[in-house]
């Protein structure tokens, strides 16, 4: 693998690295990194076994903010690359959540949906929903994003001289981190390297080679374990078969793993099975290298950005909980790739060229029953959703009658409820009140720690609550729900097992931030940052304006 690995980075020619910036000048290439549900504290506890030019090399000789967070409630993949790149929250760039319901049209919208660009590159064929639409996860584009990205103004500064890629392992991380004037950006789907047409109408030719040597497909059948004895991931992590860990795609519970999602040859579910699986961060990590050469980037007088979402985390997170030994496994794994890019960058843009920002789009919660095993009764567990929903509908029927026959009165759309306007036309109720009697019945619940309308959200005058000025954050008021909450802490919204993020609180909000490379003052910050300091930061370095609606300070 190894020696193919080689010969495949060696297909295109060359370039010499080019020369490093004079005075005054600033990177000819900047790297957005953004790790998918990588917790802060990960940096510190893997820390004595990353190799040393990777995770490291930034902790090292970088800016590291160790109390960065995001300020906005609902903690997403899709509403935290945004932020990133934006320097606003969803109140302004309108991506509430990866995907909401729109009860005029009565469907679910995914936040990169667009049945104007469907995927180019993809094997399968488009698969038609009920009216002709194309299905969510066979369409993608950026025009759900209603905020500017840096990237869109290093484009509005320099037009064609810049260049602005995106490359990711899944299509939201990359598409949000891009925005919406990328020249390109590529993803995973499906052991293939796509994108849409709002990109373009066709791949270009090293992307054609990475699929013609189908790197993705190759791996089937191949075995995933631990990179470093196991008696370290015991110590760190505690034991491999913890309780409330997720099966699925036929990888089990404890290693080793074979990853073939039970198949005997690469289908859909092997590919869902890859999800999970840390060689996905090795090849979007070669994906890269291949990008800068392809794309000369960091060769012009002018700035080029690349945006990386890296999104094996996630996946991985969700079925095992951040204390696993898969996580522990995942984030050295991952280590590995960075330090052979960083040393790729050194080698074909020229060290002290290049500047690169790692953070993460949210962290995640423990699993309830590793508190639950402590015996101490630390409040967890796992939200009911259909008790909650039994309840609203219960309530809103007692206040204001039943609805005719199947109708119901709410729709939950992720951390919180819908009034249905049909249902309230025809019952003749004031959507306000409706609102109250969703709040209060939900604050009646012990898995709801806070509740806000609509009407408090978007009251200038209401200045203090649990959760407010967070929830603020993630409110747009064109198209987020009625009702909105928050469980408590240690309650995960994902059930019978595995983990989920989504909440304000700190397993959820505390991300890494770590600035490295041409032009950034090395040492460590201590002091609260926000996430939404770090488009402003980047935009003074390409020297570019920052995003119009951003108001944060740049950190340095």
């Amino acid at each position: 693998m190894k020696r193919w690995w080689l010969a495949w980075l060696a297909l295109p020619v060359a370039l010499p690295a080019g020369p490093a910036p004079g005075p005054g000048e600033g990177p000819r290439l900047a790297v957005v990194i953004a790790i998918d549900q990588c917790r802060a504290d990960y940096l510190e506890r893997f820390r004595p076994w990353f190799v040393a030019g990777g995770f490291r090399r930034l902790l090292a000789g970088g800016a590291v903010f160790t109390d960065a967070h995001h300020r906005h409630a609902l903690t997403a993949t899709a509403p935290g690359h945004a932020t990133i790149s934006t320097g606003v929250h969803a109140d302004m760039h309108g991506v509430i959540a990866n995907e909401w319901f729109d009860p005029v049209a009565g469907r679910w919208a995914g936040s990169i949906e667009d049945p104007a660009a469907p995927l180019v590159g993809a094997a399968s064929s488009p698969v038609r929903l009920p009216g002709g639409a194309l299905g969510t996860d066979l369409t993608a584009s950026p025009r759900q994003l209603l905020a500017a990205t840096v990237g869109d103004q290093l484009k509005l500064r320099h037009g064609a001289e810049s260049r602005v890629i995106g490359l990711a392992n899944k299509d939201r991380g990359g598409i949000f981190l891009a925005g919406r004037l990328a020249d390109a950006v590529y993803w995973f789907h499906q052991g293939r390297v796509v994108t849409s047409r709002y990109y373009r109408e066709t791949l270009p030719a090293w992307v054609g080679d990475f699929n013609a040597a189908d790197p993705i497909n190759r791996r089937h059948g191949q075995t995933w374990d631990r990179l470093r004895p196991r008696e370290i991931y015991d110590q760190v992590q505690g034991p491999d078969d913890a309780a409330g860990e997720e099966s699925r795609h036929g990888l089990g519970t404890v290693f080793p793993r074979r990853i073939d999602g039970g198949r005997p040859a690469p289908d859909a579910e092997f590919h869902n099975a890859y999800r999970l699986d840390p060689h996905g961060s090795e090849v979007l990590g070669r994906l890269a290298q291949r990008a800068i050469v392809a794309e000369q980037l960091g060769r012009r007088a002018t700035p080029d950005l690349l945006c990386l979402a890296f999104s094996q985390l996630d996946y991985c997170g969700h079925s095992f909980g951040p204390d696993s030994h898969e996580i522990m496994d995942s984030v050295l794994r991952l280590d590995g790739a960075l330090a052979e890019l960083f040393s790729f960058l050194d080698a074909e843009v020229g060290a002290g060229r290049w500047v690169a920002v790692l953070t993460s789009d949210h962290g995640v919660a423990p699993l309830p029953e590793r508190a639950a095993a402590f015996g101490r009764d630390l409040p967890s567990g796992r939200l009911d959703w259909p008790a909650l929903t039994r309840a609203v509908e219960a309530a809103l029927g007692a206040a204001f009658g039943a609805p005719s026959g199947d109708t119901a009165w709410t729709v939950r759309d992720s951390y919180g409820y819908r009034l249905i306007p049909a249902t309230l036309a025809a019952k003749g109720v004031d959507a306000t009140a409706a609102r109250q009697v969703v709040k209060a019945t939900l604050l009646k619940s012990p898995q709801v720690a806070c509740a806000w309308t609509r009407d408090e959200l978007l009251d200038g005058t209401l200045t203090a609550g649990a959760c407010l000025a967070e929830w603020r954050r993630s409110y747009h008021a064109g198209r987020s729900p009625d009702v909105v909450c928050s469980p408590p802490p240690y309650f995960v919204d994902r059930s019978p097992t595995g983990s989920n993020h989504g909440t304000p609180y700190d397993y959820d909000t505390h991300i890494p931030l770590v600035w490295y490379g041409a032009g950034i003052p090395p040492g460590v910050w201590a002091g609260r940052v926000g996430s939404d300091a770090i488009a402003p930061t980047l935009a003074r370095i390409l020297g570019v304006p920052r995003p119009p609606e951003a108001r944060a300070e740049p950190l340095f």
